[in-house]
C-alpha cells in the first residue's frame, strides 16, 4: 500500500471521526446556546414547507440505506431472506428515489436561502460552506449509483465485498485499506467527501440532527393559571379602574390618592 492510500483510507477517516466525536462533545458542553438550527421560518415559510420535508425525509431514507448496506454484513442480510436480487432492487431503485428527494429538497432550500432577502442576510460563511460540503457527498453518491448501479452490467458494483468490510474494519480498529484499492473512482470520491463533511459537522448548524425531541411525548403538561383576584396572595396593584357614569357608559377613573 502506498502512503497516499494509507492516508486516505486509514488516517483521514480516523481523524475525521475523532474530530467529529470530540467536537460534538465540546460543542454541547460549551456552546449549548449555539446548538440550534437558527430557524428562518419567521422570514419565509411557504417554500420552506416544500423543501424541508423533501430533504429531511430523503436524507433519513438515504441514511437507513447506508446503514443496511455498510454496517450489516452481506451474509446476515442473505440469512434473513434478502438475496442479491432483492437487495439490489431496494438499494438501487428505492435509494435512487430517496436521493432524488434529497437533492430536490436541498436545491429548494438553497434557492430559498439565496432568493429570500432576510434569509440570505442571516446566512453566515459557515452556512455557505456547510451547504457546499453537504451537497458534495450527496451528488457524488448519486453519480456513483446512476453510473455503476443503474447503468452498470448485471447487479452493478458490489460494494458489500469491499467498501462495507473496509468501513467495519475501521470500527473494529483493524483497518484494511487494501480493500479500497480497486474501488471505482465515484465511490472513492463519495466516501472522501462524506468524511470531509463529518470533519466539519460539529462546527455547523448540522449538530441539530442529534437533538431529536425523544422526551417530548413523556414530558409533563405545562399548566397555565389565570391571575384572578382570589387566586393570589399579592395585594392588587393600584391603577386605573372603570367607574359607571349616569347613562350606563363606563370611563376609567384613577384610584390613586
Amino acid at each position: 500500500m502506498s502512503a497516499t492510500e494509507i492516508l486516505l483510507w486509514v488516517v483521514f477517516p480516523y481523524v475525521s471521526m475523532a474530530v467529529f466525536v470530540v467536537g460534538m462533545i465540546w460543542r454541547y458542553r460549551y456552546d449549548k446556546y449555539g446548538w440550534t438550527t437558527r430557524s428562518s421560518e419567521l422570514y419565509e415559510h411557504t417554500i420552506l414547507r416544500l423543501g424541508s420535508p423533501l430533504f429531511h425525509f430523503g436524507i433519513i431514507f438515504v441514511g437507513l440505506g447506508h446503514f443496511m448496506g455498510l454496517l450489516i454484513p452481506k451474509d446476515v442480510t442473505e440469512a434473513v431472506g434478502f438475496n442479491e436480487t432483492w437487495y439490489h432492487w431496494i438499494a438501487t431503485y428505492m435509494g435512487s428515489v430517496a436521493a432524488v428527494m434529497t437533492i430536490v429538497g436541498l436545491a429548494i432550500l438553497i434557492y430559498r436561502r439565496r432568493r429570500t432577502g432576510p434569509v440570505f442576510l442571516a446566512t453566515t460563511r459557515v452556512d455557505k460552506t456547510m451547504y457546499v460540503l453537504l451537497a458534495l457527498p450527496i451528488l457524488l453518491g448519486t453519480w456513483a449509483t446512476v453510473q455503476l448501479q443503474l447503468l452498470g452490467d448485471g447487479y452493478g458494483y458490489d460494494y458489500r465485498e469491499t467498501i462495507s468490510p473496509w468501513l467495519r474494519s475501521l470500527l473494529y480498529f483493524q483497518p484494511q485499506p487494501e480493500l479500497m484499492a480497486d474501488v471505482p473512482l465515484p465511490f472513492k470520491m463519495h466516501i472522501t467527501a462524506a468524511f470531509l463533511l463529518f470533519l466539519v459537522w460539529p462546527f455547523t448548524r448540522l449538530v441539530h440532527a442529534f437533538s431529536a425531541p425523544v422526551q417530548y411525548s413523556t414530558r409533563p403538561y405545562i399548566v397555565y393559571r389565570s391571575r384572578e383576584a382570589g387566586n393570589t396572595t399579592r395585594d392588587p396593584r393600584r391603577g386605573w379602574e372603570p367607574s359607571t357614569r349616569p347613562g350606563g357608559r363606563n370611563r376609567p377613573t384613577s384610584t390613586r390618592n
